[in-house]
């Protein structure tokens, strides 16, 4: 179907990567079959090997079939013709490592060269804040076995990731939300984190935590009966090593520059763009211009902002509810063709396409 389009300023030198994008049309149901809901994280596979394929899209759930935030347990695959299958679904009781509080699969997804699958988790127990635990990621081989988590260190509640590798060596940026939060009772503390964690991969083995850097913090967050936990959520790395985070409570998109590279945490960064056609900006991707996209979670809008701050393209990607889209979107990728978005709504439960 096409959707409402619209225009907020031009971009300085060339068109909005969203100029031409103006279509939604549903891919498939991102529910498995044990009933899991709520798809969070979104990857585009670049590379087929194992039971991953090229252009497919690996997706997060982060409910239960019960709807309870925070207890998914399954990675679906979904090819861009429709294509659903179940890539992974994860026994909490059997991890080969520490994951304090489970398994409960949130936005913070990626795939490392050799197939490697890294997802977050911010579990709790009964899909509430109050049994929220710190979680960790976890590495998945290409087969969609969990092979290692990675905990502690400053990893606390997980929320939304991005990745660079460059030969055996892997950065993974990672938001973390639960520094103080449930402790807050419901009132932002400004304690949210941005962690740089460096792996190596050794020959066939898993990738192995080398180090971890505090780039980011200062961030606000709180605990939220509808959303479970609210704080920084995506993150995007644009050309220059500038990672862009979108800060849900403060409505605006942060920069924290030279993110690969930094020795020193920049606090919340600097402001790229804040209010104006933001609304509770969640996930984030960087397109191929260099552009920032975001989805807002107090509508259905996405917005598309230059790294100098100006919003120059808004499109409505789901106009349910009241609000209009309201709660309804969260992870987003450009597809390997670099002409088309992929989206997850969770009012429907299904993975979309912008193109």
């Amino acid at each position: 179907m096409v959707l409402g389009a619209t225009a907020a300023g031009g971009a300085v030198g060339r068109a909005p990567f969203l100029g031409p994008l103006n279509t939604v049309s549903p891919v498939a149901s991102t529910v498995p079959a044990n009933g899991d809901v709520n798809p969070y994280g979104t990857f585009v596979i670049r590379h087929s090997t194992g039971r991953l394929h090229r252009g497919n899209v690996l997706i997060s759930n982060f409910n239960n079939a019960q709807n309870q935030q925070g207890t998914g347990t399954t990675l679906v695959q979904v090819s861009p013709d429709g294509a659903v299958s179940t890539f992974a679904q994860i026994d909490p009781a059997h991890l080969p490592g520490p994951c304090p509080g489970g398994v409960g699969l949130s936005t913070a997804l990626t795939v490392l060269p050799g197939g490697w699958v890294v997802v977050g988790s911010t579990p709790t127990t009964d899909g509430t804040s109050a049994t929220v635990q710190a979680g960790c990621l976890l590495v998945l081989d290409s087969n969609g076995t969990v092979r290692e988590t990675i905990a502690g260190d400053g990893i606390n509640g997980p929320w939304d990731m991005t990745a660079v590798s460059s030969g055996d060596r892997d950065e993974l940026f990672v938001t973390n939300l639960l520094n103080g939060t449930v402790a807050g009772g419901g009132a932002e503390v400004d304690q949210g984190t941005v962690l740089r964690i460096t792996l190596c991969r050794p020959g066939g083995a898993p990738p192995q935590r080398i180090a971890t850097t505090r780039i980011g913090s200062g961030f606000g967050q709180r605990t939220d009966p509808a959303a479970l936990v609210i704080g920084p959520t995506g993150v995007g790395l644009g050309h220059d090593d500038t990672l862009y985070v979108a800060d849900t409570l403060a409505n605006r998109i942060a920069a924290i520059p030279d993110a690969v590279h930094r020795v020193s945490d920049a606090g919340t960064g600097t402001t790229v763009s804040t209010g104006g056609n933001l609304n509770g900006p969640l996930g984030l991707a960087v397109a191929p211009g260099g552009d920032v996209l975001t989805v807002n979670s107090g509508d259905g809008n996405l917005v598309e902002t230059t790294p100098a701050g100006d919003q120059v393209a808004v499109r409505t990607l789901d106009d349910s509810g009241t609000p209009p889209g309201a709660g309804a979107l969260f992870g987003l990728a450009v597809d390997l063709d670099r002409d088309a978005v992929y989206f997850v709504d969770d009012a429907t439960n299904s993975l979309n396409v912008l193109h």
